[in-house]
């Protein structure tokens, strides 16, 4: 065990040590890199490589130099992972280049500011080993779901959401898929250095993926599938909340829909009605008759005024929601996750010379949170789990979310970032809720990617992105639970906690806080 847990330092290994500005500049790199780990790229080898380099650059470095490589590496992740950024700065937010660079900088120094303290704790209190570093990087992916109420991309385990390693997602989430991932790859970086025991950890990682293969926690019922049709209106971001378009929006949804009225459920997606419903009765009351005359439930984004808490709170409460009508389905989910400049302008006062158009968008700065423990929807009899847009990535909440389930839905408008991989990651975090919790998603979008996702995480149709599209597909409800839908992150949590609570019994009498090297 003390093997395991203590590395031993020695002058060859001292002596070999980068200078603090090439490690600072590799750790950069290697940050930089991950995004092609990711969608749309799918290079799953760089997920191992980015945090094996980043490990590797810590060796035998003082804490304060570890939380300078550390925050290196997290500028580059960040700046480069998170790019698609600019898109709704600069082209939907009236924001010049350089200062929609600049804001992305700003983020990434903020966000950098995670790895930097993630090293400095490894470096300042834990011996150099993967079953200290692999948790601490849990713990801080962990982190940004919730800390300023969280920022939840670029996670190591979305790099297999179908591939390798995706087997541990029903049993311990994405969380649990990066912990290993990460494990095996400082495991490589250990067996360079010819500690050749490192080997066995891996393999039994490895092979426990293809055992998890085998187990099964959920089957789909005996019910028929229901007959979904998505719609995706493909409504250009700069005209979505014009005035003069909403009408022209309406009518899109009101002719793609009229068809596919008779099939079980036809879904529009987030705000494709870009009015509350107390502006648009008689269109609302129209497109449920349609509904209701051809046996059909619908389900829909819209901004949802609600009076009664209104008047008691003393001001207007909008929420982005998901409204159900139509035969055999009802209910309302209020998004509960929402999205900094997206959705709400934090220090809107403040921002108003940096963001000018966006302190006049309605989709902006206009909303209300949801509340915690909302009731599914209710759609043929069915309960039909909901998370908007930005919430998937939450895995927590859209597990709550999921709980209770027959299958989820899940709308987004994903034109804010038009052209980039944004969207490709995102859909490739719904991939990994739909594992995590074994439920089939339906995804409706704006301009995409609208997709029908099974419970495998697999898609199994998806529409063309930037185009006007009906996708059709067959719904299959599931029954049963995934250990991680019963148990959440806690599992894992709990495990990378006893590892470390366990490596300060066996870590040197002496960790070195200084930039001099310990000899």
């Amino acid at each position: 065990m003390s093997q395991i847990f203590i590395a031993k330092s020695s002058k060859n290994n001292s002596t070999a040590k980068l200078p603090l500005w090439l490690g600072s500049l590799i750790a950069l790199l290697a940050g930089s890199a991950f995004i092609f780990a990711l969608a749309p790229y799918y290079i799953w080898i760089v997920a191992l490589i980015s945090p094996a380099v980043l490990y590797a650059c810590l060796q035998h470095r003082s804490a304060p130099q570890a939380l300078l490589i550390g925050w290196c590496y997290g500028f580059g992740l960040w700046f480069v992972g998170a790019f698609w950024l600019y898109t709704s700065i600069h082209e939907y937010g009236d924001t010049s280049a350089f200062v929609s660079v600049l804001l992305i900088a700003i983020m990434a120094s903020i966000m950098a500011l995670f790895s930097a303290l993630q090293a400095w704790v490894y470096r300042r209190f834990f011996p150099e080993t993967p079953l200290t570093f692999a948790p601490l990087w849990v713990f801080f992916e962990w982190a940004k779901t919730w800390v300023f109420t969280g920022f939840p991309w670029l996670f190591v385990g979305y790099a297999f959401t179908e591939r390798f390693l995706d087997q541990y997602a029903p049993l311990f989430g994405v969380f649990g898929i990066s912990f290993i991932a990460v494990t095996i790859a400082c495991g490589l970086v250990e067996i360079i250095r010819r500690k050749w025991f490192w080997a066995v950890p891996i393999v039994v990682l490895l092979a426990g993926a293809w055992a998890a293969s085998f187990v099964v926690f959920v089957q789909p019922k005996a019910e028929k599938p229901l007959q979904v049709s998505l719609i995706q209106g493909n409504i250009p971001q700069d005209l979505k909340w014009l005035t003069s378009y909403q009408n022209r929006t309406l009518d899109i949804y009101h002719d793609l829909s009229a068809p596919e009225w008779g099939r079980d459920l036809v879904v529009w997606p987030e705000s494709s009605i870009p009015m509350p419903q107390t502006a648009i009765e008689p269109f609302l009351q129209d497109i449920n008759r349609q509904a209701l005359a051809k046996h059909s439930a619908w389900v829909t984004g819209i901004p949802y005024f609600d009076e009664a808490g209104s008047i008691k709170a003393q001001k207007p409460l909008f929420y982005n929601a998901l409204m159900a009508s139509g035969e055999q389905a009802s209910g309302l989910y209020q998004k509960q996750r929402l999205v900094p400049f997206g959705e709400y302008v934090p220090l809107a006062g403040l921002l108003k010379w940096v963001l000018p158009s966006l302190q006049n968008d309605a989709s902006a700065g206009g909303f209300t949170a949801g509340q915690l423990g909302q009731k599914p929807l209710s759609v043929k009899g069915h309960n039909l789990g909901s998370v908007i847009c930005y919430e998937v990535a939450y895995p927590n909440l859209t597990r709550l979310n999921a709980e209770h389930s027959d299958f989820m839905v899940t709308v987004s408008n994903d034109a804010w970032f038009t052209g980039t991989a944004g969207p490709w990651q995102h859909l490739q975090m719904v991939q990994m809720r739909a594992k995590e919790n074994g439920r089939w998603f339906i995804r409706a979008t704006n301009t995409g990617v609208t997709a029908f996702i099974d419970a495998q995480g697999h898609i199994v149709k998806q529409a063309p992105q930037d185009k006007t599209f009906v996708l059709r597909g067959d719904l299959p409800a599931y029954t049963g639970q995934t250990l991680y839908n019963r148990l959440g992150n806690a599992p894992v949590l709990i495990f990378c906690l006893l590892l470390l609570l366990l490596s300060l019994r066996y870590r040197p009498r002496q960790i070195d806080v200084s930039f001099k090297s310990r000899r």
